[in-house]
């Protein structure tokens, strides 16, 4: 077999590592030389991943003892990396790795040599899966930042059983989609005190900075392909046996104008397809099955006794999210992106047009440059939650006879979504698979609310620049 190379940050030195070196002599499988490897670490988000990481590697208390950074090409991830590190040069300890998404082998050999994957690598629906299966294959956790329906409902459903058997824990959407949204309807949902309970939590996002908003290309490019190949999402759904839906006091909610003011948060809001949705619905389904939401592989007693309590505060509630902006323009080109991308997105020659023209299609708020460092370092995210539900279960026996009459916002704030929040997210996700496994499930394809909701990932965030706060509560005065 030929040899798979490793390459650290000093060009000179190459190392060749047969596949056959990952077992000891007495053909054991020893401990993985690298704590996580960081796959697609040379792209745009990637590189913020690798600063983010620097900042816990062999810090106190830290589980980050190593770590390495993996793709393609050796002089653009060797970029990255001391761009990560500036002013200070990269530690030599950090290797680059050759991996390659349409490499089947040197993603075997990159998952053999690790505990955990985090994959920055998108489009997902283009180059996730052969990432998923590698880890799933080799029992190593993956986690990654797609915010792409169709792909992370796909890996479900192929990888799950299988990632269960080999103990590989596969947790997409750890970065800004969708955990906010999951931590935040689950913050809001535990301010209700029975018997008050909540019937739905909506999310207002509103993205803010003293510069231009602009993303990077590769989200533009997930969102187009999404829409593209939406009939394989609705396909994937059909074909799954009938979840069970969690039961929610009161009737569904209405779906209410397409266009909003709240003057709670003067913001004009339009609702707008999601990831977080999507992401929140599989939550509530899992837990509908599993109300104690999953056990840790090698939880002690007190443990479990702390998930099942926390599980027991969470409300279920109808969720969806809305987009907002502080201008009734900045709505009406929420609206052209939407008209762009759904009338063009379906055809291979408007499909064209849309990646090839991206700030003209997007009105300026995608390219395939991205944003500078000033503009990300200006950016900023508020994220509101609305509960509305009942303030006492127990007055009537047909609750949904009853007005809404109870209100809890709540918000989480937080540095720029896709740059710095996601970063932060991602890590201490990975913090914790690496510092806490025993108390997560022994495998699965899951979402990080099931997985991460009950440990102390809100608490993380808070010490890392995102806060969690109650804005208001009226219970028994609201129409």
């Amino acid at each position: 077999m030929p040899p798979y190379y490793l390459r650290t940050n000093q060009p000179q030195k190459w190392h060749a590592l047969q596949l056959n070196l990952a077992m000891d002599d007495d053909g054991s499988n020893p401990s993985p030389p690298y704590d996580l490897i960081i796959l697609g670490a040379s792209g745009f988000t990637g590189k913020y991943v690798v600063r983010e990481a620097l900042k816990f590697l062999n810090t106190p208390s830290s589980p980050l003892k190593s770590f390495a950074v993996a793709g393609r090409n050796h002089s653009k991830l060797l970029d990255a990396l001391k761009w990560a590190a500036k002013p200070n040069s990269p530690p030599p300890s950090i290797a680059i790795l050759a991996a390659d998404t349409a490499d089947p082998v040197s993603l075997r050999m990159l998952c053999s040599r690790t505990r955990l994957v985090l994959n920055c690598v998108g489009p997902f629906r283009l180059h996730g899966g052969p990432v998923v299966a590698a880890c799933v294959q080799a029992g190593c956790d993956y986690l990654d930042i797609c915010g792409e329906p169709e792909f992370m409902e796909r890996m479900e459903f192929v990888y799950h059983d299988q990632a269960v058997e080999t103990g590989s824990l596969v947790v997409s959407a750890c970065g800004f989609d969708s955990v906010p949204a999951e931590l935040g309807w689950m913050f809001n949902s535990k301010q209700w005190v029975y018997p008050a309970v909540p019937n739905r939590i909506e999310a207002y996002l509103s993205l803010e900075s003293d510069k231009n908003i602009v993303a990077n290309f590769g989200t533009y490019q997930s969102a187009v392909l999404g829409v593209a190949n939406v009939d394989k999402l609705i396909e994937l759904r059909r074909s799954r046996p009938r979840r069970s839906k969690p039961k929610i006091p009161g009737p569904y909610p209405h779906k209410g104008p397409l266009i909003d003011y709240q003057k709670e948060f003067d913001l004009w809001v339009i609702k707008l397809p999601s990831a977080d949705t999507a992401v929140v619905s599989r939550t509530l389904e899992m837990l509908t099955k599993h109300p104690n939401g999953f056990p840790g592989c090698d939880e002690s007693d007190d443990q479990i006794e702390k998930r099942k309590k926390f599980w027991s505060m969470v409300n279920p509630a109808h969720f969806g999210l809305k987009m907002g902006s502080e201008c009734l323009i900045g709505v009406f080109q929420f609206i052209v992106l939407g008209l762009f991308v759904g009338l063009l997105a379906r055809s291979s020659v408007g499909r064209w047009l849309l990646l090839n023209f991206p700030s003209f299609f997007s009105l300026g708020w995608f390219s395939k440059k991205g944003p500078s460092e000033d503009e990300v370092a200006s950016a900023s995210f508020k994220m509101w939650f609305v509960g509305r539900g009942y303030s006492d279960l127990r007055t009537s026996i047909n609750v949904g006879d009853k007005e809404v009459d109870a209100e809890i916002i709540t918000r989480i704030m937080g540095p720029d979504a896709g740059y710095l929040t996601t970063p932060i997210i991602l890590l201490q996700c990975a913090l914790i698979v690496l510092g806490q496994r025993d108390r997560l499930p022994k495998g699965g394809v899951l979402t990080p609310g099931i997985v991460f909701g009950p440990m102390d990932l809100q608490e993380r965030l808070q010490q890392n620049g995102i806060s969690f706060d109650v804005i208001s509560r009226r219970i028994g005065s609201t129409k």
